[in-house]
């Protein structure tokens, strides 16, 4: 049986690379008109998590935006609406801490093939979820009705589902990872699945054998498409706690398509290893197994059981994972950091390095 890949699910990464080079040339040149003016000034380059834009007084907003991508074709396949409105929330906040920031309100852009009352209701009880969950307010939105553009597998529930959220974040104290020294402690927090990240190459692996979709598989306590679409977590309440602690916390990385390699983002010269990993859940190695995916495409495209990392000085890493499972979320020194202009990240217990947008086996 072929492996199957990311690109033969139809996601080109090497290319969007190339694509997006092309769009960043013009979006950089934005940076320009607010530079010198005080507010609204950009402070991050474009690429990080998320950007934070000056409004004074030594404060700045942090702004980021993201959907749920193909997620929204599993719930039309398992015709199951009410947990992507988190997922929505989750991918936006998790990102906007990641600065340093405490997320604040949200904005969602809601595009549909027909104004279905039913489908409409049940995105609104997610977002009303994640807001909760995140400790945020969505103070409004948009809601466009693009027959003629959006397609899907069922009918008269195509849809498209967008985030865009906003952080408060003092300018004195953004983290970014410029405080990173070797041996750092990389603490990894439990992802809660799959998250919203690779389902292309799911659906792809799903594709082959379509009745699996709602079959249980040993180590699963609900159906595959009932997995597949368990809401993405929201880091907002462990991660706000850690902050709020004056912990001494060098960068806040959420792990996201690309998995691990989301390390290497940081703003610091350092790479890093990683010598524990918990077991991933069991949805990976069922996607692994049904698909021949490698190791090395499956720790590139997901999470792999770790959510989200806080990377912190030796002498406070229990207390971030005390923290974190003061919140119920299981927490573990997975690594720590070396010097190394590259930014490798190595996966030891699987043999692994990672570079760019990929991982390679060692052996």
């Amino acid at each position: 049986m072929q492996a199957a890949t990311y690109s033969a699910a139809g996601v080109d990464t090497a290319q969007e690379e190339i694509g997006l080079a092309q769009l960043l040339t013009y979006i950089r040149k934005t940076r320009e008109f607010r530079r010198g003016r005080g507010i609204g000034a950009q402070k991050l380059d474009i690429g990080y998590f998320a950007n934070v834009v000056d409004i004074g007084h030594d404060m700045g907003v942090a702004i980021s935006t993201d959907g749920v991508g193909t997620k929204i074709l599993v719930a039309q396949m398992m015709n199951k609406y009410d947990t992507v409105g988190i997922d929505c929330v989750a991918m936006n906040v998790n990102d906007i801490l990641c600065v340093g920031a405490e997320p604040l309100s949200m904005l969602d852009y809601i595009a549909v093939r027909a104004p279905n009352p039913r489908l409409l209701g049940e995105i609104g009880k997610g977002l009303l979820k994640g807001a909760e969950l995140a400790r945020i307010n969505i103070a409004g939105g948009e809601l466009a009705q693009l027959r003629d553009m959006l397609i899907g597998v069922r009918t008269n529930y195509e849809f498209d589902l967008v985030g865009t959220a906003i952080g408060a974040v003092s300018l004195n104290h953004l983290i970014l990872g410029e405080n990173i020294r070797e041996h750092d402690i990389i603490i990894g927090l439990r992802s809660s699945g799959i998250h919203s990240n690779g389902l292309s190459l799911a659906r792809h692996v799903i594709a082959q054998h379509p009745e699996i979709i709602n079959h249980h598989f040993e180590g699963l306590d609900k159906t595959l498409g009932e997995e597949l679409l368990t809401p993405t977590h929201i880091y907002v309440p462990e991660v706000m706690d850690m902050l709020t602690q004056g912990l001494d916390i060098k960068a806040l990385v959420h792990i996201t398509g690309g998995g691990l390699l989301n390390l290497s983002r940081v703003h610091s010269p350092f790479g890093f290893v990683i010598d524990y990993l918990p077991e991933p859940h069991a949805i990976f190695s069922i996607l692994q197994r049904l698909g021949n995916i490698t190791e090395a495409e499956m720790f590139s495209v997901y999470n792999m059981g770790i959510g989200f990392c806080v990377i912190v000085g030796e002498h406070d890493a229990d207390a971030v994972i005390d923290t974190a499972m003061r919140h119920d979320v299981e927490a573990y020194k997975i690594g720590y950091t070396v010097k190394d202009k590259d930014k490798k990240v190595i996966i030891k217990p699987r043999n692994l390095y990672g570079l760019g947008s990929k991982f390679y086996s060692q052996r």
